[in-house]
């Protein structure tokens, strides 16, 4: 599982193209994540051994308490024959002890194994736990980052495909405004033709050769005042 996630880190590492590749693989993040389930259930079962390891400590531990009771019991016994200077009495309650002792001593093996392997179980879980810890991280890492790859290639695209038609746009714009431009110049070439078509010729004629001239001019009207005075 390890070993798949740092080929997904390095792939992280090495880039958008690399990451493109390798990162990007739906199958290979499925893969992942049912490698990190299937640690996630090893170490469920890890955890019921290192309850049934503890329980067989417990065990024993209760085994080894019960004997040194009996032993305490069977020294007090001895130690009594002796008082009685009964040491034929005595030396069967020191069998006894002998042989508890030995079965005490055997317990506190067997509680030692049991304490070692319940130390190694715990030291695994956890190395085990935080290792998926850290691959779990890593792994969200992967998928954010995909997403905001994906994310951020949708908005250029979008960006680019709207810089384009805006730029179409422009071009259709200002196709219009010149054509509004000619059609203003040829409304006005109009207009100056229609007005020559309706100037009287005669008129035209006699103005461009000076013929016509104002008949109330200021000098025709001093002239008509100086005759009304007289």
């Amino acid at each position: 599982m390890s070993s798949i996630i740092e080929k997904l880190l390095t792939a992280l590492r090495g880039g958008v193209r690399e990451m493109g590749e390798a990162v990007m693989d739906a199958d290979g993040v499925r893969a992942i994540e049912k490698e990190i389930d299937t640690a996630k259930g090893h170490i469920e079962d890890a955890k019921r051994s290192l309850t049934d390891v503890m329980a067989h400590k417990l065990e024993a531990d209760a085994t080894t308490k019960s004997l040194r009771l009996d032993i305490a019991k069977r020294e007090a016994e001895a130690l009594a024959a002796l008082k009685q200077n009964d040491e034929a009495l005595a030396l069967q309650a020191a069998e006894k002890i002998a042989k508890l002792e030995a079965d005490v001593n055997e317990q506190l093996a067997i509680s030692r194994r049991y304490n070692e392997q319940i130390q190694r179980l715990k030291n695994n879980i956890q190395k085990a736990e935080k290792l998926i810890a850290d691959n779990e991280r890593d792994l969200a890492v992967v998928q954010t980052t995909d997403k905001v790859q994906k994310a951020t290639l949708q908005i250029a695209d979008s960006a680019a495909a709207h810089n384009a038609n805006l730029g179409s746009a422009r071009e259709t714009l200002e196709r219009i405004k010149r054509s509004q431009q000619m059609t203003d110049y040829q409304i006005e070439a109009g207009e100056e033709l229609q007005a020559e078509r309706n100037e009287d010729p005669l008129a035209k004629r006699l103005d461009a050769a000076g013929l016509t001239g104002d008949k109330h001019s200021a000098r025709d009207i001093l002239d008509r005042l100086k005759a009304q005075k007289s």
